[in-house]
């Protein structure tokens, strides 16, 4: 049970501690969030000639002024809900379980009206910034499930399309770097409106007969990548039966 002199010095703790709040939030209207867009308080008008690195900086600080400003204003609300609590009577027993809390808790923080066991700023806020949607990548958030991926044109392809042109990123930012450019965005090895490497160069007729090979770049890469693997097909050598007509007659 608190004592009349321990009520009135957490009244004054609260009433000065709400009064540093209301004035914080007057100077830094609220921490800028108040000006709507982030550019307005980063005092730029658009983002088109921005280095992608000096824009993730500006994010940043947005996410860390919504985390604060979300911190104080949780903080004064904990505030009021303390000061009405003494004004009821109520202050200084848990909301939850009526059970008194204990004065170290109270001097530590005046503006709880919770024990520790049912305090609610456990949970983790998932407030993020709507700047941040468009960081995410363009492939997984519409279709979740991998097992039934279909080789339709879909949202990576659509970003593969693009990045094609040219990305942020350079050779160097790459485990393993590339000799050129458009080959650095990821999955840049990925077939793009075929399956398989023969389909470069393998035609036939509109009746699917009279198969011909058509020598060109792609042929002569296909047939390189077989040889450095030491194999007759992307599957692998040839059975036995099938190996015979591929090789040379033995005429010893």
């Amino acid at each position: 049970m608190l004592s009349t002199q321990q009520l009135a010095e957490l009244r004054l703790q609260l009433l000065k501690e709400k009064s540093e709040v209301e004035e914080h939030f007057k100077q830094n209207d609220h921490f800028g969030l108040e000006r709507g867009h982030s550019h307005e308080s980063m005092g730029e008008l658009s983002s088109y000639d921005n280095h992608p690195a000096d824009d993730a900086t500006e994010l940043y600080e947005r996410e860390k002024d919504i985390a604060l400003n979300e911190h104080y204003e949780l903080l004064l609300s904990n505030i009021d809900r303390a000061l009405e609590a003494m004004e009821n009577g109520t202050y200084g027993k848990c909301e939850v379980c009526g059970k008194d809390i204990p004065v170290e808790r109270l001097e530590a923080l005046p503006n709880t009206t919770f024990c520790k066991e049912h305090s609610p700023d456990q949970v983790v806020s998932h407030d993020r910034p709507v700047e941040e949607g468009v960081l995410m990548p363009p492939w997984g958030k519409f279709d979740m499930d991998e097992k039934d991926e279909d080789v339709a044109f879909d949202a990576e392809d659509s970003w593969q399309a693009v990045a094609e042109w040219g990305t942020s990123e350079t050779p160097s930012d790459l485990a393993f770097p590339q000799d050129e450019y458009n080959d650095i965005y990821i999955e840049a090895d990925e077939h793009v409106g075929y399956v398989e490497d023969f389909e470069n160069f393998v035609g036939n007729d509109i009746d699917g007969k009279n198969i011909k090979v058509y020598p060109n770049p792609e042929h002569e890469r296909y047939e390189d990548s077989l040889d450095d693997e030491g194999i007759m097909t992307s599957y692998g050598d040839l059975p036995a039966f099938e190996h015979d007509p591929y090789v040379d007659d033995d005429k010893r």
